[in-house]
């Protein structure tokens, strides 16, 4: 006896297709949102809904009123975490210390502040590359 597994191409693509268009939807839903103020990126780091799992800590906070790729790269330099890292891939410690650095107010421009921040921040990031 011979069993030969078939699925058709045509429905497993609409599918896949159905789920992108959904989350594309609902992180656009969710921007709108932290742009409107309704909810903080710090919260959305903190809990991490399905809809931001595979969206960039970048995408977040760039989604916030009056921040752009400049602001979130200088931002970002003060803790160890790349623009493109997924907020679902990010460790409990990463979470904690993006929403108090952005819970704080995010810091001034100048290095030295850069540097007190990531000093603040080294406890709570120990490990964690």
């Amino acid at each position: 006896m011979h069993a030969e597994a078939r699925t058709s191409p045509g429905p497993q693509h609409l599918r896949a297709l159905q789920r992108a268009n959904a989350v594309r939807l609902a992180r656009a839903e969710l921007k709108r949102r932290v742009a409107e103020g309704g909810v903080s990126a710090a919260e959305v780091i903190l809990s991490s809904p399905w809809e931001a799992e595979s969206m960039s800590v970048s995408d977040l906070l760039t989604s916030q009123r009056r921040w752009g790729n400049t602001r979130c790269r200088k931002f970002l330099q003060c803790v160890p975490i790349p623009e493109n890292k997924p907020i679902g891939t990010l460790t409990e410690r990463q979470r904690r210390a993006l929403a108090q650095l952005l819970s704080d107010g995010e810091p001034a421009c100048a290095t030295e502040a850069c540097e007190e921040h990531a000093e603040a921040l080294r406890p709570a990031l120990a490990g964690v590359v």
